[in-house]
C-alpha cells in the first residue's frame, strides 16, 4: 500500500513514494516534456533518456510511455524502439516483448473529416492539423480565441463517424480518434502482462486525456498524479521539472 505522506510546501516532496513493488505509466507532452507551440518542436534531452533507463532498471522493466503521439513519433523522439509504449491514446501498443497491438481502423472513414479540417486550417493561419493516420488532431494554441467555434465545427464534421470514432479534448487541441481504445484500456492491458502484473501502478499525466489512465491505476490500488493545473487527481506536481525530480527520488529510493 502507498502510505499517505505529510503535506509539505514543496509538491514534489508531498507526493508519496510507493512501499511495494511498483510500475510506472508516463504521459509525455506536458508531463515529461514542456509543452511546445507544435508537436515537432519538443526535444528529449540526454538526462531524460538516462532517467528513464534508470527507472526501467529499478522497476524490472515495468515502465511505459502512454501518449497521444504515434509509436513511430515516440521512437523518433526517444530514439529507443525497446521502450514499452502506447500511442494514439491507446490505439497502438508495444509490449515488453516488442509485440505490436494496433486497433483495426478504417482510416478511409476520416477522409471527409480530414478535408474539413484542412479547410479550417486554410481559413485560420493560427491552426495546425496533425495527421496521425488513425486519428486527426487540430491544434489551436495560437488561436485560443476560436476555441468554442472550433469545437462546434469539429463536432459537426465528426458526427457521422460516431460511435466508431470519438472527440478527445486536450490542451489547445481537439482530436478525432477511434473510440474503442483509450489510455484506460492501454494501462489495463499492460497490467495483465509481465513485467507489470502484480505491481502497484503509478500514472502521471497533465491533461484531460489522462483521466483514463488515472482511472485504470486506481482499480489496481495505484497512484494517480496530476501535473499542472488542467486536471485533478489524488496527488499533484506543478510541472515537468517537478515530475523529473520526483522520478529521481523514486529511482533513488530503490537503492537506498
Amino acid at each position: 500500500m502507498i502510505q499517505p505522506a505529510p503535506r509539505e510546501s514543496a509538491a514534489v516532496q508531498a507526493v508519496p513514494l510507493p512501499t511495494n513493488a511498483w510500475c510506472l505509466f508516463l504521459d509525455v507532452d506536458g508531463t515529461l516534456l514542456e509543452l511546445a507551440d507544435h508537436p515537432g518542436a519538443v526535444f528529449v534531452d540526454p538526462e531524460l533518456r538516462t532517467l528513464l533507463a534508470t527507472l526501467r532498471e529499478a522497476a524490472g522493466g515495468a515502465v511505459a510511455l502512454i501518449s497521444g503521439r504515434t509509436i513511430a513519433d515516440l521512437d523518433r523522439l526517444f530514439g529507443d524502439p525497446s521502450l514499452i509504449v502506447a500511442g494514439l491514446h491507446g490505439c497502438e501498443r508495444r509490449n515488453a516483448q516488442g509485440e505490436m497491438r494496433i486497433a483495426p481502423v478504417a482510416v478511409e472513414q476520416l477522409t471527409q473529416v480530414r478535408a474539413g479540417l484542412e479547410r479550417m486550417v486554410a481559413r485560420h493561419p493560427g491552426l495546425l492539423l496533425e495527421d496521425k493516420g488513425a486519428g486527426l488532431a487540430l491544434h489551436f494554441l495560437k488561436a485560443r480565441e476560436l476555441e468554442h467555434e472550433l469545437r462546434a465545427e469539429v463536432s459537426l464534421l465528426a458526427a457521422p463517424l460516431v460511435p466508431h470514432f470519438t472527440l478527445l479534448d486536450g490542451h489547445a487541441v481537439i482530436e478525432v480518434k477511434p473510440a474503442a481504445h483509450t489510455k484506460d484500456s492501454a494501462v489495463t492491458a499492460f497490467m495483465e502482462e509481465a513485467p507489470f502484473r502484480g505491481r502497484q501502478p503509478i500514472f502521471i499525466g497533465d491533461d484531460r486525456t489522462d483521466y483514463g489512465g488515472f482511472a485504470a491505476v486506481r482499480r489496481f490500488d495505484g497512484l494517480a498524479v496530476a501535473v499542472g493545473d488542467r486536471v485533478k487527481a489524488d496527488w499533484w506536481l506543478p510541472g515537468p521539472a517537478a515530475v523529473r525530480a520526483w522520478l529521481e527520488q523514486l529511482a533513488s529510493a530503490v537503492y537506498a
